[in-house]
């Protein structure tokens, strides 16, 4: 017996890159054998469509016992430009003065070239190559995606830069040398209505450094998924760099045909782990403007015998708070949380790697994969206590699975504030003892601050480091 399709709106962008595809292809083909052409062309259509029935996971969202509110509608951005020319155009920080710019063309023979420079149009003052790659998932082929690191970069500056010596000219603004910083945090982005109420309010007000905590496209194997992502998100990440970890909608795994995960993720999404010291785009940390942001892989192991365990260790043991004096964490699925969604499922980490991070001092930590936004303050092993980072949910991004609208009762009073509406985060750094949170919910046309706290860096904290002298003393002596 074959199962049914119960969500059929996500077979949407398949529909479309086929008709868009087979337009193209009648169109280079014209003069010749149009008639066997759309007979091929259907006949592939309906073997992919078969394909699909016979395994739904491929489309259908996952089904969860808790109550979720419906999501915005699905929204799938076409690609409007030549193959030659560049489209899911993003950048991110690598290393102190340096950005990656990466983007996909659906011509081959395309160049890994970037060509930048402080004046407007087309007068660059340097050049750089880079690498591209590709990849195969069950019958899909990705277009080439490039990758090329273009810098030193003045901080502080407005850049301007061509892809491929081909199409718009895009910009960017560097971040500062130091304080004050404003990063925009969403997690769980996704691509629907209220995705792009997201982004339109974070683009509001201007930001230097875009963090997203897991869950980016919601692809979840529906590949052609990855590159509307791409279109749908190039007019904000082609501004400002995205700095993003992975969350499950990431892994992406198939029996036999996809068995290892983040095929997708690692190609389109390259992390600079390598200058970090990680051996995985799934882990890292970077620098910027005074603050050290350390991205977790919650889909990765992470025990005290693993890879990413080992580099945490490491990474915390070099940072310099005088260099730094804020550190920030972002992983995926959280480790406290009061929704009734995936309750625990952030616990094994935690139990693994929290110790960790307190002894660090860690400043904050952000998570996702609820969808909904929830703050805690400071806590250490499910205890409030002044010296542990402040816990902050914020998977409200856009998802098409809804929000997570059940809290467990009564309210623990480690949770501060907690509600479920889609929206977005901002953390403004002012110095290296004081920044500013706030979370802003989508109301209809405006972004409405419902939430916000100043917050007080560890490092200005003496209490604190006395109280981890003193543990790390006891902690040798046992």
């Amino acid at each position: 017996m074959i199962p049914c399709i119960t969500n059929t709106r996500l077979l949407q962008p398949y529909i479309y890159t086929y008709k868009l595809k087979r337009k193209n292809w009648l169109n280079k083909m014209e003069g010749q054998n149009n008639k066997m052409i759309r007979n091929n062309n259907s006949l592939l259509l309906q073997l992919f469509s078969f394909l699909l029935l016979l395994f739904p996971q491929i489309i259908k969202s996952q089904e969860k016992s808790f109550s979720r509110q419906p999501s915005g509608q699905f929204i799938f951005t076409p690609h409007e430009r030549s193959d030659s020319e560049p489209q899911q155009v993003h950048i991110s920080l690598v290393g102190k003065d340096h950005m990656r710019v990466s983007w996909v063309t659906e011509d081959k023979h395309a160049r890994s070239v970037v060509e930048y420079g402080t004046k407007q149009g087309g007068e660059y003052e340097a050049k750089s190559k880079g690498e591209h790659t590709s990849y195969n998932y069950f019958m899909y082929q990705s277009g080439k995606i490039h990758h090329v690191v273009i810098g030193p970069l003045k901080p502080n500056t407005n850049y301007f830069y061509r892809c491929g010596g081909l199409g718009p000219e895009f910009s960017f603004k560097t971040p500062p040398l130091n304080f004050p910083i404003e990063f925009a945090v969403v997690g769980d982005l996704g691509q629907t209505e209220w995705t792009a109420s997201t982004l339109k309010h974070v683009n509001s007000k201007d930001y230097d450094v875009f963090l997203l905590p897991g869950d980016l496209s919601y692809a979840d194997t529906q590949q052609p998924l990855w590159d509307s992502f791409g279109r749908l998100v190039e007019p904000y990440a082609s501004q400002r760099p995205w700095m993003v970890t992975q969350g499950n909608h990431e892994v992406e795994i198939l029996p036999i045909t996809e068995p290892t995960g983040f095929k997708a993720y690692n190609s389109r999404w390259p992390n600079p782990h390598k200058e970090s010291g990680s051996n995985s785009n799934l882990y890292y940390s970077f620098e910027v403007s005074g603050t050290h942001i350390i991205m977790l892989g919650s889909y990765t192991d992470f025990d005290d015998q693993s890879e990413q365990y080992t580099w945490l260790v490491d990474d915390l043991g070099k940072v310099d708070r005088k260099r730094t004096p804020w550190v920030v964490v972002l992983l995926h699925a959280p480790w406290y949380n009061t929704n009734e969604a995936h309750q625990g499922e952030g616990e094994s980490m935690r139990k693994s790697m929290e110790v960790l991070l307190f002894e660090a001092r860690v400043d904050l930590v952000f998570a996702g994969h609820v969808h909904a936004y929830e703050r805690f303050t400071r806590v250490y092993d499910n205890n409030a206590d002044p010296c542990g980072p402040m816990y902050v949910t914020i998977g409200d991004g856009g998802n098409r699975e809804g929000l997570a609208l059940s809290y467990k009762k009564p309210v623990s009073p480690l949770s501060l504030y907690r509600e479920a509406s889609f929206g977005h985060g901002r953390l403004r750094i002012v110095n290296e003892t004081h920044a500013h949170w706030s979370w802003h919910r989508n109301n209809d046309s405006d972004a409405f601050v419902a939430d916000d706290v100043w917050i007080q860096s560890l490092i200005s904290f003496k209490e604190c480091w006395n109280t981890q002298q003193h543990h790390l003393v006891a902690h040798q002596e046992l």
